[in-house]
C-alpha cells in the first residue's frame, strides 16, 4: 500500500479504477481483485476507487450509495483483504476526518472543486488529494485551486468540459496546461464520456470510446488513468451507461501502455 503511493510520488504511471459506487463488499472485492491481478502483471501502481456517497444526483430517486458508515466499512474491507490503497470522494468538511481514517487519497468531486474549505481540509490530513477539474473550468484555473492545498500531495484530474447540453468534450491541450502546474495529471476517461442527463432522469455515456480516448491521452502525456468499471455495467446502480465492462480492462491497460511506450521512444 505504502509502496504504491511512493511509486506515484516518484512519478510512475498509475491506475485508479473501480465501480462508481460501493454497491457491496462482494462487488468491490471482485473488481479490486481482478484489476489488481492485471496491474500486477504489468507492474502498474493501482489505487482502488469507489464512492460511499454520490451526492451529485440529477434525480432525488437516483441511487446515492451505501452512505458514509457502511461505505467506509466496505472500503476498509477492500484495504484489509487486498492490501490496496483506496480513493473516495468527500462532499462536506464534516466527512473529512472519518474518511481520512480509511482512504489513502481524498477526492474532491468536480462540482465541488472550488470549495476552498473542502480542499484545504482534505490537504490538512496529510493524505494525497485528487482534485477533479470542474466541467465549467479552464485548465489554467486548476493551478490556483491546487495552490489552496499548500501541499505537494495533490493530483489534478481532467474529466471533460460541458459542450452544450447533455454532452462533454475533452480539450487535449488541458493535459499539457495542467502539467505546467507541476502536479501529476490524471485522465478520468469514463466520466469524460458521460452524457449528463442523457437518459432523462439519469446520465448515460459512450463507453465504446473509452479505449481510443485513453490511447489519445496516453500519447499526449498523462501521469495516471482513472477508469470506472463493473462486471455488468447495465446492472450497475450508478453511472451504468458510462462504465467500462470489467472484461475490457485488460485490453485498455495493454493499449495504453503500448502507446505510452511508443510515445516515449
Amino acid at each position: 500500500m505504502a509502496d504504491t503511493l511512493t511509486r506515484i510520488e516518484q512519478g510512475e504511471f498509475f491506475l485508479i479504477a473501480g465501480p462508481c459506487a460501493a454497491e457491496s463488499a462482494e462487488l468491490c472485492l471482485q473488481i479490486a481483485g481482478h484489476v489488481a491481478e492485471l496491474a500486477g502483471k504489468h507492474a502498474l501502481p493501482f489505487v482502488f476507487k469507489a464512492s460511499y456517497k454520490k451526492a451529485n444526483r440529477l434525480s432525488k430517486g437516483s441511487y446515492a450509495g451505501p452512505g458514509l458508515d457502511d461505505g467506509l466499512e466496505i472500503l476498509n474491507k477492500v484495504k484489509q483483504e487486498t492490501g490496496l490503497p483506496v480513493i473516495t470522494d468527500i462532499h462536506e468538511t464534516r466527512e473529512i476526518a472519518a474518511v481520512a481514517e480509511v482512504a489513502d487519497i481524498l477526492q474532491i468531486p468536480a462540482f465541488l472543486c472550488r470549495q476552498t474549505e473542502l480542499v484545504v481540509g482534505a490537504a490538512r490530513t496529510g493524505k494525497w488529494v485528487n482534485i477533479k477539474k470542474g466541467q465549467f473550468l479552464a485548465p489554467e484555473d486548476m493551478g490556483r485551486i491546487a495552490a489552496k492545498a499548500e501541499s505537494n500531495k495533490v493530483m489534478l484530474t481532467e474529466r471533460g468540459v460541458s459542450f452544450g447540453y447533455h454532452a462533454l468534450t475533452v480539450d487535449f491541450r488541458s493535459f499539457l496546461i495542467m502539467r505546467e502546474t507541476g502536479y501529476p495529471v490524471v485522465y478520468d476517461v469514463t466520466h469524460s464520456l458521460q452524457l449528463p442527463g442523457g437518459a432523462g432522469a439519469t446520465s448515460t455515456g459512450q463507453p465504446q470510446y473509452v479505449i481510443p480516448m485513453a490511447r489519445a491521452a496516453a500519447a499526449i502525456g498523462i501521469d495516471g488513468l482513472f477508469v470506472e468499471t463493473h462486471p455488468e455495467p447495465a446492472q450497475a446502480r450508478s453511472d451504468a451507461g458510462a462504465m467500462l465492462p470489467l472484461e475490457k480492462m485488460g485490453e485498455l491497460v495493454e493499449e495504453v501502455l503500448r502507446v505510452r511506450k511508443a510515445a516515449q521512444s
